[in-house]
């Protein structure tokens, strides 16, 4: 394929996931992960500007993604490799 023709097809894969969230269905990419929409709680939240002061913050959707089992066997191995090179560094 062209490079457009690749774009093309990338972007209306992105639209439909985007559209379907929208619709508050979920979206499973198999040996990826899953994407779903959560309704968030209210909580109370402060301005770092006005000690002293809260604010209500309210309830929204938002966007959770659950990687997949194949994902989280691959990432894993790095677990290792990553606190190898944290600890020398």
């Amino acid at each position: 394929m062209v490079q457009h023709q690749v774009l093309d097809v990338v972007q209306r894969t992105l639209d439909h996931i985007t559209n379907t969230l929208a619709e508050g269905s979920s979206v499973e990419l198999r040996n990826f992960g899953v994407l779903d929409v959560r309704l968030t709680k209210p909580r109370i939240g402060r301005n770092p500007n006005l000690p002293g002061s809260q604010i209500v913050i309210p309830a929204r959707a938002m966007v959770r993604f659950k990687s997949g089992k194949v994902m989280k066997q691959k990432v894993s191995k790095l677990s290792a490799t990553l606190k190898r090179e944290t600890a020398q560094g």
